[in-house]
């Protein structure tokens, strides 16, 4: 439930309810001020359980622009450390992705347990016993997880994580059924930076009216079953506010619960996937696996840095106020047949690949969005499409038609509730 925070007037004049001023994407001092508002205030995802899976995995990650190390100890629980010696600020890690015992700075020494408590001080002696290692672990932040989804906050007061989730936790059930009865699991990912404001990446997370238009290429390229049932515009989807700035775009709702409708003909595409499944799996099961591998027929948006995007999950990264990095991960079906997973990466190629046809089109136009915003800055970026006919409902969220802004204008609520803070 969102609720309601004065905000004080230069607010107002940012954000209101259905525009924004284009400065949201290029004032440098607001860039700074929302990585300690928005991003040091609120929950933020860092991991999916699967990264690290056995004690001793770890990645690197940021909440905001502060870099930190989520790894998971002997005991098997998570934890997110801020990768920086509490000795003379080096990071204690450089490596993207691994297993480790420990974490060893490379200035002086200084080791680290993964609980992140200091264990050794090379010459220790030096401090004449006045080094009390208890006091000088790396600095931890709290951490929750929800079904697979590890989210990390600096804030200790804040509410538990299934409360800020709330609505979304839903969708997020319905986004995990893509495992077809098998756990999820990361296949990997690709990432690359655009010239543009990260906010501009979250509106388009919850963008269909762009679909058609922008990705034209795409449904040319594809056969005629993919391009018929990417026809969104014209199959009763809709936009839905989840409150604390969460949304879900419903694009394909007969895609909404895998688990659901598996007696549907199979598609004409997965026919031979079908095929060399039934040597191994009973045909219920294989009807399942084969209705997962397109993913779900939604695109959730986790604010403020994680889409659950149809099969894959879409992580942006705030590097400066013109410029954001993209993670697009790759799922699968872990200990599930190899032909399923071959599937899922050849779509995922397909069109959010580095060569595919998706991500090189969204990032032309948000590179476009941050040029043209250099000009007319005294200019309002219009929020209102599907305003006039959103629906308020019972459990207290919002919805509009698929091609609606409601979620972004969810995204910009919470945005300016926590910036007024």
């Amino acid at each position: 439930m969102n609720i309601a925070v004065p905000t004080p007037p230069a607010l107002d004049m940012l954000v209101q309810s259905d525009r924004a001023r284009t400065t949201l994407y290029t004032d440098r001092a607001l860039f700074e001020e929302e990585m300690v508002k928005v991003f040091e205030n609120t929950w933020v995802w860092v991991a999916h359980a699967s990264e690290l899976a056995k004690p001793g995995d770890f990645k690197t990650a940021h909440v905001g622009l502060q870099p930190v190390i989520v790894v998971r100890d002997r005991k098997n629980a998570v934890h997110v450390h801020v990768n920086r010696c509490r000795h003379r600020a080096a990071t204690v890690c450089e490596v993207a992705q691994g297993k480790t015992s420990s974490f060893v700075c490379p200035y002086h020494g200084w080791a680290y347990a993964l609980d992140g408590s200091l264990r050794g001080v090379p010459f220790e002696a030096g401090y004449d016993g006045q080094l009390d290692k208890t006091q000088l672990s790396l600095r931890s932040l709290r951490v929750e997880e929800y079904n697979g989804l590890i989210f990390a906050t600096f804030k200790d007061d804040i509410e538990p994580l299934v409360d800020f989730l709330g609505g979304a936790k839903k969708w997020i059930d319905l986004f995990i059924k893509q495992g077809a009865g098998f756990p999820l699991v990361s296949l990997g990912e690709h990432k690359f930076r655009f010239p543009g404001n990260w906010k501009i990446q979250l509106e388009n997370t919850t963008d269909a009216y762009h679909f058609p238009l922008v990705h034209k290429s795409f449904l040319s390229a594809a056969d005629r079953e993919t391009e018929d049932s990417w026809d969104i515009m014209n199959k009763g989807g809709f936009v839905e506010d989840l409150g604390n700035g969460h949304s879900v775009m419903v694009m394909m709702p007969e895609l909404v619960d895998l688990e659901e409708n598996l007696d549907a003909p199979i598609p004409e595409k997965f026919e031979a996937l079908a095929a060399e499944l039934r040597a191994d799996y009973p045909e219920e099961q294989v009807r399942r696996i084969v209705r997962a591998v397109g993913g779900c027929g939604f695109n959730l948006n986790l604010f403020p840095n994680l889409g659950c995007s149809a099969a894959f999950f879409r992580v942006l990264q705030p590097v400066s106020v013109d410029e954001t990095e993209i993670r697009h991960v790759a799922l699968g079906m872990a200990g599930g047949p190899a032909a399923a997973n071959r599937a899922r990466l050849r779509i995922h190629e397909f069109f959010q690949g580095p060569m595919g046809f998706g991500t090189p089109d969204d990032a032309e136009i948000w590179d476009r969005v941050q040029h043209g915003a250099q000009g007319g800055r005294d200019l309002w970026v219009m929020l209102h499409r599907g305003l006039s006919h959103e629906e308020s409902l019972p459990e207290g969220g919002r919805r509009s038609d698929v091609s609606a802004e409601t979620g972004m204008r969810a995204a910009y609520a919470q945005w300016k509730r926590l910036m007024g803070a």
